[in-house]
């Protein structure tokens, strides 16, 4: 019997028992569907966070410092005096100290406002943006006389701006730490706008957030900027040495690159996707049993017929190749059937996402013509792979003993 012949009577088989054959691929479509949802989802999380990571700029540096149990101290005019001594590398500095203080207006108080204070350095006018991605609505950022002079004013997040006072709130006044500030900016939607979201956030300036006391137990953040991408490793060393200098231990502080978080949170989602797409994985085995089930089956209802065969001439290479085809077929058709519904699923996810998940208008999870391909190519291979042993025991059947059984 030829391939032809073989694949013609595997579709007739199937055809035979529709519902039979539609559970024995179940397994086989539910595999190749979870894991072209999984790589299609990490894939738009993927390019997602690193289109928001360049948005941010490439060449922002965060130092983190951990000042508890040491005697020695990080001031803001440590960095501003390393930025004017190596202006080939830095090019913006800002304090990004968080503040323990509480919010209120009125009646009301704000449990869960981050309160940060900054420097005039973390906007950049030319992009209208801050060094970490947020963009002025109306009014204007904190200035260099602010900064110095220590002015009780602030820049608030859109959540404060809508809950607080309305949509209305430049020139409007609120208290943190008791002490009266006035609203001289409104930053524009950046996450949910909703309350401890990152639009529930107020910028003042750094030395009235170090009067109000250190929130995060303590923890220094500086925003620093490079010249460009190519010197921020520069960047980073000079930044480590000055930070070595003075706390003589590594375990004070923290300096990443945006590179470098780029790189973590790739990686970080890589074994994410690796785990997930192995736990799919396991469907496909399934599918595989199953599929071995049923062709054990076939060759048992088909015994006579196999006799028959055998009897005229056949030799055990045609009988198993036979139903090695059958099982490749099955599971080629599931297969198929496992990509129809992984894709429709990914532009599923792609529109509730975007629906549902403020800001992640961009996120899309499109289907890679590889994941496609090697899903089917595995899906066929677990059919092949599974379908041996039937086919096996079909082909070493004695023709005398098949015609006899009944």
């Amino acid at each position: 019997m030829k391939v032809g012949q073989s694949f013609r009577m595997a579709i007739k088989s199937l055809m035979t028992s529709k519902m039979r054959a539609l559970l024995t691929m179940l397994g086989i479509i539910i595999g190749v569907a979870a894991v072209i949802i999984i790589v299609s989802l990490g894939n738009g999380m993927q390019q997602y966070m690193n289109a928001q990571f360049e948005q941010v700029g490439v060449n922002l540096i965060q130092v983190m410092i951990y000042p508890m149990g040491s005697n020695r101290e990080v001031k803001p005019d440590d960095f501003y005096d390393l930025a004017e001594k190596y202006p080939q590398y830095l090019d913006s500095v800002s304090p990004y100290l968080s503040a323990s203080a509480a919010v209120r207006h009125g009646t009301d108080e704000y449990d869960h406002t981050s309160v940060y204070g900054v420097s005039e350095t973390l906007y950049n006018p030319e992009k209208n943006q801050t060094v970490n991605g947020e963009k002025l609505k109306e009014g204007r950022f904190l200035s260099y006389v602010d900064v110095e002079r220590e002015q009780k004013v602030c820049v608030i997040g859109d959540y404060l701006n809508q809950d607080m006072f309305q949509g209305k709130g430049l020139g409007q006044t609120l208290t943190i730490g008791g002490t009266p500030y006035t609203v001289i900016g409104v930053l524009d939607q950046k996450a949910d706008s909703t309350e401890g979201s990152g639009d529930d956030i107020i910028y003042l300036p750094y030395g009235l957030a170090q009067q109000l006391g250190a929130g995060g137990m303590g923890m220094q953040t500086y925003l620093v900027t490079s010249t460009s991408q190519d010197t921020s490793s520069a960047a980073k060393g000079v930044i480590e040495s000055m930070l070595y200098r003075i706390y003589q231990d590594e375990s004070y502080y923290m300096v990443m690159t945006m590179s470098e978080m780029m790189d973590m949170m790739d990686s970080m989602l890589d074994v994410l996707m690796t785990i997930l797409i192995v736990i799919a994985a396991i469907s496909l085995v399934v599918g595989g049993i199953g599929i071995m089930n049923i062709m054990l089956v076939s060759v048992t209802e088909r015994t006579r017929e196999i006799g028959i065969r055998k009897s005229l001439g056949a030799k055990g290479k045609d009988i198993r190749s036979q139903f090695i085809i059958e099982a490749g077929t099955t599971s080629a058709i599931g297969g198929v059937l496992g990509i129809i519904l992984g894709i429709l699923l990914a532009n599923l996810f792609t529109t509730l996402v975007g629906a549902l998940v403020s800001g992640a208008e961009g996120f899309a999870a499109v289907p890679t013509a590889g994941g496609i391909a090697v899903s089917f190519g595995v899906s066929v291979g677990i059919g092949i792979l599974f379908g041996y042993l039937p086919a096996n025991k079909a082909a070493k059947l004695n023709p005398i003993d098949a015609l006899r059984y009944d």
